[in-house]
């Protein structure tokens, strides 16, 4: 994956925007940030996740997921895009995008999706 694909899905995606966080692309949900590209290029900052789901993930697939001591008190995960697939890292993008967005604009979502 690529932040490209990443910007593709979730813009679809109701209240998503393109923003930028610390120099690097972004997208927000109602000015909160939903992920950013890492200085590196090639992880993603996923916040929402807690610790515990976090140390899990990271043990199952450490090749994908880790943290830096930076992000140890976050309910963050780094994602390496190079080594991601798509169904690892929608749904904590789509948790988190629930979490943000309105719920109007949620309760849409959902009646458009099933429809």
């Amino acid at each position: 994956m690529t932040f490209d694909d990443i910007r593709h899905i979730a813009l679809a995606w109701p209240e998503v925007e393109d923003g930028s966080s610390y120099g690097t692309p972004a997208l927000r949900v109602r000015n909160k940030m939903l992920v950013r590209l890492k200085e590196d290029g090639d992880s993603l900052v996923m916040p929402g996740v807690p610790p515990e789901e976090r140390d899990v993930l990271v043990e199952h697939q450490p090749q994908v997921f880790y943290f830096t001591d930076h992000y140890r008190d976050y309910p963050t995960v780094l994602i390496r895009l190079s080594k991601a697939k798509r169904h690892t890292v929608e749904p904590l993008r789509r948790r988190h995008w629930r979490t943000l967005a309105s719920k109007k604009a949620v309760r849409d979502y959902d009646a458009t999706a099933s429809s």
